[in-house]
């Protein structure tokens, strides 16, 4: 049961602070740190590409001068690559001000923000569920999944890695703010939350997976007593933010002409674009090969591939809808996948590839939630149907 659940009585009141593991907890933290260290090792040696990482840092005047007034003002006043994250922009400031032109010092700082990404993930998960296993198990697979290189071997990628610590901040803020509700939680919650922001804007879609975590594990809407209506009331502040963001770089991409308009790329290729990226962005988290920095758009996919995504996608929601109640993780680590994917799945067109290995940074951790703790079940029963085995032998 989540360490968060409702207690049943007043006279069960929860414990003033989680256990978060322990000795276990730090030993599992230090061996995924260490595996991410041994995995990235290479970066050290690494150059800047011609790809973005000139828009970003090498050519960018702004960011290569370093901290001063003048370049704060740039980086809340314009855009990388038609997208408005100026905190990302101070980020590479600050390593020119450390470590200069040197990619892989600017590498290695990615890294680190992909190694505290992970430990929050996994205190996260630990503190929310009370299972340490199958938490310890999706912080692994955030950790190390190929399709997360991307976002950690790419200077360009910044913004994946900062966002990424602010969105696990942000979960941890918000769990301490369920077990004890105070204005003050409120506001470093929304506080987070704003510097998530800030960093990428393809966080907006943080309320909508904090109303997940409310059904699973929270179970506040469950047993907590608490109304939809409720519970989408506390969130309004941050699906304000949200939705400003959102308008924000709207504007802004569609000013930079990073928006195709309909009339250049019609609904149906769009649509159908994103059905086949989203199987294929599963198929590559369960097998995870012909990986590529860019991969086409093809306003032409064959129509049996479009099928046959659509089926795999239709079967694994309607399994999760069904099981929702008896396995609520399920429905819960799915809709966390398709939710936050789509601000980049390809509905509203951005630049020319079909979908990128980056976008799974956040979203395939709905997957391994759902892997991880129906793993876990399988295993339990195994373990059950075994020992009654024995029994009757």
């Amino acid at each position: 049961m989540s360490r968060y659940a409702e207690p049943k009585s007043a006279r069960e009141p929860l414990p003033a602070t989680p256990d978060i593991g322990g000795a276990r907890n730090f030993l599992v933290g230090a061996c995924l740190a260490l595996a991410i260290l041994a995995v990235y090792a290479p970066v050290r040696e690494h150059q800047f590409l011609n790809y973005d990482d000139d828009e970003y840092v090498t050519a960018n005047v702004a960011v290569r001068n370093g901290f001063s007034a003048d370049s704060i003002v740039w980086a809340f006043t314009s855009t990388h690559q038609a997208t408005w994250h100026p905190l990302t922009g101070l980020s590479h400031m600050l390593d020119v001000e450390l470590f200069g032109l040197r990619a892989g010092a600017h590498l290695r700082m990615n890294v680190i923000l992909h190694i505290m990404a992970t430990l929050m993930l996994l205190v996260v998960m630990r503190e929310m569920t009370g299972a340490f296993w199958p938490s310890a198990f999706v912080a692994g697979v955030f950790a190390l999944h190929p399709l997360h290189v991307e976002s950690v071997a790419w200077v360009s990628e910044r913004k994946d890695v900062l966002s990424g610590l602010l969105w696990m901040l942000t979960l941890w803020r918000y769990g301490r703010f369920v077990r004890r509700p105070t204005r003050a939680r409120y506001l470093v919650l929304v506080l987070v939350f704003a510097l998530a922001l800030l960093a990428k804007p393809m966080v907006v879609t943080l309320p909508f997976v904090l109303l997940l975590l409310d059904v699973w594990p929270l179970r506040r809407h469950a047993s907590g007593g608490r109304t939809w209506g409720a519970l989408i009331a506390e969130k309004l502040p941050l699906l304000g933010m949200a939705i400003v963001v959102s308008i924000v770089t709207f504007f802004v991409q569609r000013g930079a002409g990073a928006v195709a308009p309909l009339a250049v790329v019609p609904l149906g290729p769009r649509i159908a674009n994103a059905i086949v990226a989203y199987a294929t962005y599963l198929r590559k988290a369960v097998w995870p090969s012909d990986l590529a920095p860019f991969y086409p758009f093809d306003p032409a996919l064959p129509l049996a591939q479009v099928v046959g995504a659509g089926v795999l996608l239709t079967a694994v929601s309607v399994l999760a809808v069904a099981m929702r109640r008896t396995r609520p993780y399920l429905l819960v680590g799915w809709l966390w996948f398709l939710g936050t994917l789509v601000p980049v799945i390809g509905l509203v067109r951005q630049g020319e590839q079909a979908m990128a290995d980056r976008f799974t940074y956040l979203p395939l951790v709905g997957v391994s939630i759902m892997v991880a703790w129906g793993g876990a079940e399988i295993l339990k029963n195994r373990r059950g149907i075994l020992a009654g085995l024995g029994v009757a032998t």
